[in-house]
């Protein structure tokens, strides 16, 4: 059987509530997904600061969340000077606005050392967290054999493109993950001092029909903010279905120009270049259609988000002009006014300006969290998993009534077991590090990998050599000079040596058994081990 693997899914919270036949009301619904969302983002983000380092990490964290509140002080200073400044332009103060003009200097050069400080320590963060996320997908996804059992087509619960998962989404996730933490907390930081200093100069009040309506640039501030959320949301909640198709169809078309490569001397001899460039075709059309499909959405939301964004520093200053043209406030205290106002608005904004990467957040959140939940997930357990392992008598391998179900199930061998496959792995780092596979090259040295490539029949290949510019039979004869490195008590050749000529299979067996004379050899093979010297024959189906 096949090894699977299965997810249960949990049932929304509003699920065992609503009466039955009914459809759940959507505000339980929108809850229910904001819960499962936040837990799925805990999740990932305490698998990555909870690693090696987690005090190192969270105390640099501390300190690019400190640089950017030193930020946000020296906003709020800018602000007074912006009063100081068009004060001494309205009195024709030349000597005081040349001095602003020095003090505007000296704070814009300790905004941009405390931009860049924090910048630089939130990438060398991230490169940490990102580490640790990385780290716990492959062990989950190498380590626990999920690349085997989560395979497509041979598992139901089959993971899509993993590689892109590991590789893009651990680093994406993270990215947000970082900028967006801050900048939540930085802005709810610096919405208290916006907006308790709007209030204090804010104090005189707006006419309108005749009713005074005090401090009405603060509340001015959060209406114009909240309509324009409501609105942003609303055109922009298809975009996360689209984002999250597209890194699909991105890595589908990806992977297949990859399969296009690892597979080049068999589309070649084919003449497969026809059917190839239609499949690339194909998964290219797919990316387009969505692309497309995702840049309407775009444009959507840009409609609303784009005259906001070029209007929002704006509208301070049309919102605070009846106050200075009755004589409230001075051409200054306009502008500190319009600057505190535009202060407010762009902070309490954050949720508008940042709606595209909240969507592209929310996608890889839930796509890595796939990856992390389905691959931990153990396989079925409905299936037969015991095995009855009974000593052996006289140090043989004996197999009978064995039905392997799951890749939990395991066969012990005495002396240790190497298989050899048709098609063996190797590796693009070079020749010693394919022979020594899958221990590191270190682990027997240059003249021992010498000396069992020659037993392979590979002497004259230098080590310096290209993997891929090797033979099938080349291939095949530098796996098995694993077997003359790890000298195993059992050795499995399943059609291992097929890609070889007779003279040469004859040379390599015999070399492997006088190497390994005491070794117990399984070879499935379509011609017959004379080589080996003395066996036993089963004949398959």
């Amino acid at each position: 059987m096949i090894p699977q693997a299965s997810l249960a899914a949990s049932p929304c919270p509003w699920h065992t509530r609503a009466p039955k036949g009914s459809p759940p009301p959507r505000g339980r619904i929108v809850m229910a997904d904001m819960r499962q969302l936040f837990r799925r983002v805990m999740r990932l983000a305490w698998i990555a600061v909870s690693g090696p380092g987690m005090w190192g990490g969270l105390a640099v964290y501390g300190v690019v969340l400190a640089l950017q509140f030193l930020g946000v002080w020296i906003s709020v200073r800018l602000i007074a000077w912006n009063k100081a400044f068009y004060d001494a332009l309205e009195q024709m103060d030349a000597a005081g606005a040349l001095h602003q003009i020095g003090v505007f200097g000296l704070w814009i050069a300790a905004s941009a050392a405390a931009f860049l400080a924090g910048d630089w320590l939130r990438k060398r963060l991230l490169m940490r967290w990102r580490a640790n996320l990385t780290r716990r997908a492959l062990d989950l996804w190498v380590s626990g054999r999920a690349y085997w059992y989560l395979r497509p087509g041979m598992s139901p619960g089959a993971i899509d493109n993993p590689d892109q998962r590991v590789a893009e989404d651990c680093r994406l996730f993270v990215n947000r993950l970082l900028i967006e933490s801050l900048d939540l907390i930085t802005n709810v930081v610096a919405l208290v001092s916006y907006v308790t200093l709007l209030w204090a100069l804010s104090s005189f009040p707006l006419q309108l029909w005749g009713v005074g309506i005090p401090r009405y640039m603060v509340w001015a501030a959060f209406l114009y903010v909240a309509l324009s959320s409501v609105v942003t949301h609303l055109l922009g909640r298809p975009l996360k279905s689209a984002i999250f198709t597209q890194e699909k169809r991105e890595a589908d078309f990806r992977h297949a120009l990859i399969q296009l490569r690892e597979n080049a001397n068999a589309i070649a001899v084919a003449g497969g270049e026809p059917a190839e460039t239609r499949r690339l075709n194909r998964l290219f059309a797919a990316v387009r259609g969505n692309w497309n499909l995702l840049i309407r959405r775009e444009l959507v939301l840009g409609l609303f988000a784009r005259p906001y964004f070029q209007t929002v520093l704006r509208i301070p200053t049309f919102l605070a002009l009846p106050a200075y043209f009755a004589g409230t406030v001075t051409l200054g205290g306009l502008m500190q006014l319009a600057s505190a106002f535009s202060n407010v608005t762009t902070t309490l904004s954050w949720f508008i300006f940042s709606y595209r990467d909240l969507a592209e957040f929310v996608a890889v959140s839930e796509r890595l969290d796939g990856l992390f939940r389905t691959a931990a997930a153990p396989p079925l357990q409905q299936v037969p998993q015991r095995i009855a392992r009974l000593p052996s008598d006289d140090g043989s391998l004996r197999l009978q009534g064995l039905h392997l179900h799951t890749p939990e199930g395991r066969i012990t061998a005495p002396g240790g077991l190497h298989v050899l496959p048709q098609q063996p792995r190797l590796l693009p780092e070079g020749i010693a590090a394919s022979a020594s596979y899958p221990e590191p090259p270190e682990t027997y040295g240059p003249d021992r990998i010498t000396d069992a490539l020659r037993q392979s029949g590979l002497g004259a290949l230098s080590q310096e050599a290209r993997v891929e510019d090797l033979s099938g039979g080349e291939r095949q004869r530098l796996a098995l000079a694993r077997v003359f490195l790890a000298r195993p008590g059992w050795v499995v050749l399943d059609e291992a040596t097929s890609a070889l000529d007779p003279e040469t299979e004859a040379l390599v067996l015999r070399n492997l058994r006088e190497a390994l004379p005491d070794a117990a050899i399984l070879c499935v093979s379509h011609r017959r081990p004379d080589a080996l010297g003395p066996f036993r024959t089963l004949e398959i189906g």
